[in-house]
Parts: structure tokens; C-alpha cells; sequence
């Protein structure tokens, strides 16, 4: 009779503001179960009963497996060497200690990492940016954050780095939750441009509807759309004259609208560029699971 050899996993946990993605991942990056649930409102009090619950249910639905392992991705400030979450205005903490507290609900040695940070790491393994060494990944979504690799290197700057959301791109602009006035966040997210053109018409619709109406010749969307457009692209420009990267991953619930979006980027980016280097705008391959697989990039590393 011969043993039967179980086959290595982590637990790949995304920690999203609304929805949990999370999967059992193999060494070589293979998937191989995932589960997309709601995030608990009260995620901070429970973070680490919530994310032994998911990874139990994706053990029991894959037996065979052996876990050696689990990554946890989430919003906010995160500081990936302590494991503790510094700050999260969606989740609501401050200073939670993400790594002690699920390492004691599912017993396995656990990597913490930022959502976005996270994504790019596996978008430059497995993704839209293999063999790139300086990159921009910008998810737009209910906020923007963004991740950034110089020579072939993802910046953490002791989990500080990447609040391109909160530079601000016009002093005129309406007030943001940080404090600030007139952030890309309050002008240019998803959740921005569906809550401006809603203040401009009385009507409550999401930024896809805008985009659909932005290619219907709606003026209020394509204004909408513009001011949004032109608040990326001097964000863009300013990251390219700062760190000389050539490559820019746009994704998020904004990006959904494909070339809609990416063309006048690419126009308004080109438009302000002197003597930047060029940089290719286009959409990531791995879509909403960036941060997940990212998270098993972690725990493998940790492992």
C-alpha cells in the first residue's frame, strides 16, 4: 500500500470593502478552488474568525490538499513586515494586529500585504506586466489607490506608499474625507464620477451607466467623464516625471469601460508629456483576483 502524497496550498485572502475573494493556491500559482463572498461589516472584531471561516470552507471542498500557508491582502496603510493594519477608513481600524490574530484562528504561518501592492506582485508574474521592471497599477474603484515597481522593485516605503488618491489635482476641488481638497479620489473613482453626474441630474446611477452615456453623446456624462479623465492623466503625468515608469495598469470597476476610458487617457497623458519617458496605458490581465493571487504570492514567499 503506498501513502497518498497530499499536495501543498496557501490560502490566498483578499479582504475587499464590500466583497471577500479568496482561493487555494499551489506552488506553482495554480488555482485550485475560490469562493467570492460579502466582507462582514464588523470585519475589524472578526477579521481573524472571518478568514479561518472562508479558508475552512475551501479546505473542505478540496480534500487532498495540505495547507501550509495563507496571505491576507487588505485596504488601507499596511505594514507588511509587523502584519498590523495602520489604518483603514473602509474597514474602519487603527493599528489591528491582521497577522497575530488570524495566525491563532487557522494555525498556519500568515503574510499580510496591501490589496494593491499585493496585485501588482502577481500582475508581474502572472499578468499584464511579466518582464516589466517600472509600472503604475491603478485600480479605480469606490476609492484609487495605487502600487508602483521602479527597477523591478514594488515600493512599500514602510506601508505609506502608493496614496495616489489622495494627492490632490485641483486646490478648487471638493473636499475629501483624508482631509485634503480636491484629491484624484473625490474626482476620479468610480464612486466619484456616478456621484457627481447624479448631483448634476438628480438621478442615482454608477459610473458604468455614465460610460455608457458618455457613448450615447450625454453632455453631463461627457463632461463628467472628462473631469475625471484629466484628473488621471495629471496624476499619471506626475508619477511618470517622478519615478520614469513605462507602463500603466488601469483597472477597477472604472476600467470596465475599456477604451471608453483608456483612449482619452492615453490622448490627455501624451498631450501633457515633454521629455517623460513614454508609457503604455492598458487594462491588467488578472481583473478583480490581482489582490488575491497577490496574497498567495506573499504566502508562498513566507513559506
Amino acid at each position: 500500500m503506498t501513502d497518498t502524497v497530499e499536495r501543498e496550498v496557501v490560502a490566498a485572502v483578499d479582504l475587499g470593502g464590500t466583497r471577500t475573494k479568496a482561493a487555494l493556491v499551489d506552488r506553482d500559482l495554480g488555482v485550485v478552488a475560490r469562493v467570492v463572498e460579502p466582507t462582514p461589516a464588523d470585519l475589524a472584531a472578526r477579521i481573524g474568525e472571518t478568514v479561518a471561516s472562508v479558508v475552512g470552507r475551501l479546505v473542505a471542498a478540496a480534500p487532498g490538499m495540505r495547507l501550509v500557508g495563507c496571505g491576507v491582502v487588505v485596504p488601507g496603510l499596511v505594514d507588511e513586515e509587523t502584519g498590523i493594519g495602520v489604518l483603514s477608513v473602509n474597514h474602519g481600524w487603527r493599528d489591528l494586529p491582521i497577522r497575530s490574530r488570524v495566525e491563532e484562528a487557522v494555525g498556519v504561518p500568515v503574510a499580510v500585504g496591501h490589496d494593491v501592492r499585493a496585485g501588482l506582485v502577481a500582475e508581474a508574474r502572472l499578468g499584464a506586466a511579466v518582464g516589466a521592471r517600472d509600472a503604475l497599477f491603478l485600480p479605480l474603484g469606490t476609492g484609487i489607490a495605487a502600487a508602483l515597481m521602479v527597477d523591478g522593485h514594488v515600493l512599500s516605503g514602510g506601508g505609506w506608499a502608493g496614496e495616489l488618491g489622495h494627492v490632490s489635482v485641483d486646490p478648487d476641488g471638493p473636499p475629501c474625507p483624508c482631509g485634503g481638497t480636491g484629491c484624484l479620489e473625490v474626482i476620479a473613482s468610480a464612486a466619484a464620477v456616478g456621484r457627481e453626474y447624479s448631483s448634476r441630474t438628480g438621478e442615482l446611477v454608477d459610473a458604468q451607466t455614465v460610460a455608457e452615456r458618455v457613448l450615447e453623446g450625454d453632455p453631463v456624462a461627457v463632461a463628467v467623464w472628462q473631469r475625471a479623465v484629466s484628473a488621471l492623466a495629471r496624476a499619471v503625468h506626475a508619477t511618470l516625471t517622478l519615478t520614469g515608469i513605462d507602463l500603466v495598469l488601469v483597472g477597477g470597476g472604472l476600467a470596465q469601460s475599456g477604451e471608453t476610458l483608456l483612449a482619452p487617457l492615453r490622448a490627455e497623458v501624451e498631450s501633457l508629456r515633454t521629455f517623460q519617458r513614454p508609457a503604455r496605458i492598458v487594462t491588467p490581465a488578472l481583473a478583480d483576483w490581482a489582490g488575491c493571487l497577490g496574497a498567495a504570492c506573499l504566502a508562498w514567499e513566507a513559506t
